[in-house]
């Protein structure tokens, strides 16, 4: 049996809830997390008609890529809008759980399956988050040294992009003298000691730094372990907004944007005037990513697609690099699948079911 709390905290392990932007609203918004959970709709949008579907298919949880609600909801009346999708839910005892701007920002979720859907490769963040970062540098005897690096790996530290259990070792002697309330592992009260201690110091994302305090303490042999915190302005390059990649053979504009057109199944592509040169490298960003257009010029791609693209923004091209808008339903579409996979990692006790509703509010003659 599994509780809806249990697949909620997985994903908020996985895709954490740090990388949602102030404005946004993630994780579990409704719904009773002891309840045992029967089976998951996935939805890009939360409507009335994946409320229904949801029922129909006996999913007491659906987990929507974008939420029905941003800002802070004042009336819940039940006649119109998010107030009458949140009533409708809690009514059929449904939960809701959404992953917007936290998978925007997770380096394997919607960008980057925009780009491997486009048959991208190499592919890496476009725009990484910056601050994220932290290093902790702690001392400890050498015998102990093994025990304590290996629990702060166990508590998340230790990444850096595609490597994992990266750390940095000194050795020399440290120095203390024990009052007469404490409990010295090493040495006599009163008395001061010199011991070999091992200096050790690797990264971690901040959001888990309770945890890697907590892990070092309970690792470390002295009753008061000394440790740092250093803040880095290092940049995340497995966190942040688009993608960027490589095109498999150069392509011409025209011809790439008519295998976007097919592959993404679109009705239609704004786009500026296109570079003559055969394109090579490709920028994306799911949803409205205009901000990032100078981050993809950065970047080195010829051309970059995304939503929502304001109209004078498409005068920020050259013979050299365009710019496309896409949709932002159409960029997002492959979220639940992102959604899926991650779930699939660990869960496979319920069902997990795709809408069959495209939810696009936005139509076209």
């Amino acid at each position: 049996m599994t509780q809806i709390s249990e697949l909620a905290k997985f994903l908020d392990q996985q895709v954490p809830l740090a990388l949602q932007e102030d404005y946004d609203n993630c994780g579990l918004i409704t719904g009773e997390g002891n309840t045992e959970l029967t089976a998951v709709l996935l939805t890009v949008d939360l409507t009335e008609k994946t409320i229904d579907e949801a029922i129909e298919k006996k999913c007491n949880l659906i987990i929507s890529h974008h939420p029905p609600f941003l800002s802070g909801l004042k009336r819940f009346t039940g006649k119109q809008g998010p107030g009458k999708l949140i009533t409708m839910l809690i009514r059929k005892d449904i939960a809701l759980y959404v992953m917007h701007t936290n998978l925007d920002a997770f380096g394997k979720g919607v960008s980057y399956y925009l780009a491997h859907k486009m048959s991208l490769t190499d592919i890496r963040v476009l725009s990484p988050k910056m601050e994220l970062l932290a290093k902790i540098v702690t001392f400890c005897p050498a015998s102990h040294a093994e025990k304590v690096r290996s629990a702060l790996f166990n508590a998340g530290a230790g990444f850096i992009g595609n490597y994992d259990e990266c750390s940095y070792s000194l050795k020399g002697e440290g120095t203390f003298r024990a009052g007469m309330g404490a409990n010295p592992f090493v040495g006599a009260k009163n008395k001061r000691h010199t011991e070999p201690e091992v200096r050790i110091e690797t990264i971690f994302p901040r959001y888990i730094e309770r945890s890697v305090i907590k892990s070092l303490c309970e690792a470390h042999p002295y009753e008061e372990p000394a440790y740092d915190i250093y803040y880095l302005a290092n940049e995340w390059p497995t966190a942040g907004f688009g993608a960027i990649g490589n095109l498999p053979e150069p392509q011409s504009a025209r011809a790439f944007l008519e295998s976007v057109k097919k592959k993404l199944n679109l009705q239609h592509i704004r786009y500026s005037s296109l570079p003559r040169k055969k394109l090579k490298r490709v920028a994306v960003c799911g949803g409205s990513g205009g901000i990032l257009i100078q981050d993809a010029i950065r970047a080195g791609a010829d051309i970059f697609l995304t939503a929502d693209i304001k109209y004078h923004s498409f005068f920020e091209t050259s013979e050299t690099f365009a710019i496309a808008d896409i949709g932002h339903y159409e960029s997002e579409q492959f979220s639940t699948q992102s959604i899926f996979d991650i779930i699939q990692k660990k869960f496979s006790t319920f069902a997990v079911r795709f809408t069959r509703h495209n939810t696009n509010p936005v139509h076209y003659m």
